[in-house]
């Protein structure tokens, strides 16, 4: 079985062969194919990867976004490959130990069936740990990170379970990825596309688990803080946290009958009394 590395990434190849370097050092029990889907890059990337050995490179003209790029690759890959391999979503800011991809694999094996995420680790302070993995609570419309809602101090165990996984450093078996039709890059291009796939995931019979021992190190702004210039923009743009096709498909997903129906009752009354959002103990 294979191990199919999906990188999605536009310019930034600084960090793209950063990343491949640390691939290329894995040591690893199954064989590694990189993929890297280069969505309109202008600053050399193309160039660099035209001379790279061992790397299949799918081209997209810019408008792909993650979820794109990663629909782009699932394509390639589900009429290529046996449905046995193995599919790992990285992200070119991030770097990661020589065992990542192996520890991902022994946690996929022990526990299967599972999808396995990795934590997040501040590059600068590798010690600082940043993200653990999500908890989604459809209730009050949110989702918190273990990391916030554990108690301090206690050991985290191999292998965590939570309720959705980040892109960053995640395993799939492509089976799992087949059974829950792939992605969704029309009402999902790119906030929100990972954690509503893995929620499909699990829906379909696998576990959603974290690795503990696994980490990719990056910035501690890993996550997006960019706010919109006008509410139109905050709503409608494909570039912002709160593009609301994205919000909408999510949160769909990630609630039961009951959860909703009741959605618009709750919406305005969590923007009257933001304190109920409160995650539950």
């Amino acid at each position: 079985m294979t191990v199919h590395v999906v990188i999605p990434v536009f310019n930034r190849l600084a960090m793209t062969r950063a990343l491949v370097e640390c691939l290329r050092r894995q040591q690893v029990d199954q064989p590694l194919h990189l993929l890297v889907v280069n969505d309109g890059s202008s600053d050399g990337t193309a160039a660099w990867l035209a001379m790279q050995a061992g790397i299949t490179v799918l081209d997209g003209d810019g408008t792909l976004f993650w979820g794109g790029a990663i629909d782009l690759a699932l394509k390639h890959l589900m009429s290529q490959v046996s449905a046995s391999d193995w599919v790992l979503f990285m992200n070119n800011d991030t770097h990661v130990a020589d065992d990542f991809v192996q520890t991902l694999l022994n946690v996929a094996r022990a526990h299967a069936p599972a999808a396995v995420g990795s934590v997040i680790r501040d590059e600068a302070r590798p010690e600082r740990l940043l993200s653990i993995g999500a908890r989604v609570d459809a209730w009050r419309i949110r989702t918190v990170d273990l990391l916030d809602v554990r108690e301090p101090g206690r050991p985290w165990p191999e292998a965590v379970e939570v309720d959705a996984l980040s892109g960053r450093g995640v395993l799939f078996p492509l089976e799992s990825l087949k059974a829950a039709g792939g992605m969704r890059p029309r009402a999902l291009p790119h906030y929100l596309a990972d954690y509503e796939l893995s929620l499909r995931v699990r829906a379909r019979g696998w576990r959603l688990l974290v690795a503990s021992a696994a980490a990719v190190l990056s910035a501690p702004e890993y996550g997006n803080m960019r706010r919109a210039a006008t509410w139109r923009e905050r709503l409608w743009s494909i570039r912002s946290p709160w593009y609301l096709p994205a919000l909408a498909t999510f949160w769909w997903e990630a609630s039961n009958w009951p959860q909703r129906l009741t959605i618009p009752l709750r919406l305005p009354l969590f923007a009257l009394f933001p304190r109920l959002r409160r995650p539950a103990p």
